[in-house]
């Protein structure tokens, strides 16, 4: 398909490849949400692995994700072929549904979670240069802004449907992970069938427009380096949705309602979303970015002083609306930043330095709660978030408009 046949509006201003693409990252992520909270107790309690062992499977699974990102993003840039990468990505997840329900020992499950974790690392960068592809400027925040909201709608839903469906097959988690493959499986179908690789082109003629054979950073660009620089410092400062759930009990909501205090930053992420991403084609990207950074300050400062149910509710709601306002809007401001020719890559880098900063980001979240207590953690958190958004400002200074 050539570019301007795949950015023609389907429907809600959305091409067909975007619409697809967000059908397929809903199902999938309601696949994996419907288990993903049930590994760890499979493998202490039915694999009689330890808790240590579980830290182990979620740290390989989330370092293999993070460094694949780079390397599928340049291939699919060097290539100028994206779906293929997309399809054997989610393809891997989906197959890692059934050998999870076959594991006999704990080691077994590293390697599934290895195998689906490549498979996210293999898909995500040339996906969300395809989503760039097939989509017209104008709309590139809408486009980003329904994908993230299927796809976070999809993750609140799954444990949803968990919990329905265990009790009809006894509590069985190995019953339980082979249903979650029919959601997969039929996500990798409509990708499949419905995803069109997108071919740019100028007239009859196919452009050239193949990365420089030699890459350096300095490649991306000035802004997008002082973006990434900030993104990176911000989510340094990202509150573990453990740690507000943590938080929430501290103040007094039951055991068995925290689950739902999960459900709805869920909820209140996917639904706002979509908004998001069209508010950020209105007023700018980069000025919902920062809307998104001061609310995010604003809901860390609120936390450290929160001693009310009703408020800890609410504020959960407000910490999903950042998550709308930041996450697909920034993956906007990456498209608009770096020539088309090394989007795969800019995406890639970008997905790969953020997630990596999560994890001193809980670590250090971790270490003020146990030292100076969870007001500490949160200010931190809060400081962290105006450290960036004053180095985000930079970029207006600087006049890189977006």
């Amino acid at each position: 398909m050539n570019a301007s046949d795949a950015k023609k509006p389907a429907a809600f201003g959305l091409s067909k490849n975007v619409i697809s693409m967000g059908t397929v990252s809903f199902l999938n992520d309601l696949s994996s949400d419907m288990i993903f909270p049930f590994i760890p107790a499979f493998v202490v309690t039915v694999l009689g692995g330890s808790a240590a062992f579980v830290g182990v499977i979620e740290g390989v699974a989330d370092a293999t994700q993070s460094i694949l990102k780079i390397i599928s993003g340049r291939l699919s840039d060097k290539w100028d072929k994206r779906k293929p990468f997309v399809v054997f990505g989610y393809s891997l997840s989906a197959l890692s549904k059934p050998l999870l329900a076959l594991a006999a020992s704990p080691w077994h499950v590293l390697g599934v979670r290895f195998l689906d974790r490549l498979g996210k690392g293999t898909r995500d960068a040339p996906r969300d240069a395809l989503l760039s592809f097939s989509t017209e400027h104008s709309t590139i925040g809408r486009a980003f802004g329904f994908h993230r909201g299927a796809d976070t709608l999809g993750a609140a839903i799954g444990p949803l449907i968990a919990i329905l469906i265990l009790p009809l097959i006894g509590n069985n988690l190995r019953t339980l992970f082979l249903f979650s493959f029919f959601a997969s499986a039929a996500a990798v179908i409509i990708l499949s069938f419905s995803v069109k690789e997108v071919v740019r082109t100028n007239g009859k003629e196919k452009l050239e427009l193949k990365p420089p054979s030699g890459f350096h950073f300095s490649d991306l660009g000035a802004p997008f380096l002082i973006f990434l620089i900030s993104a990176t410092l911000f989510n340094l400062g990202r509150i573990s949705e453990a740690f507000f759930l943590l938080r929430a009990q501290d103040i007094g909501i039951a055991l068995m309602f925290l689950p739902l205090v999960y459900v709805v930053y869920s909820l209140s992420f996917a639904l706002f979303s979509a908004p998001a991403g069209i508010l950020a084609d209105h007023i700018g990207h980069r000025n919902t970015f920062m809307i998104g950074m001061v609310i995010f300050s604003a809901s860390a400062l609120l936390f450290s002083v929160s001693a009310s149910v009703l408020t800890i509710w609410l504020l959960v709601a407000l910490y999903g609306l950042y998550s709308a306002l930041t996450d697909g809007v920034g993956k906007a401001i990456v498209a608009n930043l770096v020539d088309e020719r090394l989007l795969g890559t800019a995406f890639g880098i970008y997905s790969a330095f953020t997630g990596i900063a999560l994890l001193p980001a809980s670590l250090i979240f971790g270490i003020l709660w146990v030292k100076f207590g969870p007001g500490t953690s949160f200010l931190w958190s809060a400081l962290l978030g105006i450290l960036s958004l004053f180095i985000f400002l930079f970029l207006r200074v600087k006049k890189h408009e977006f």
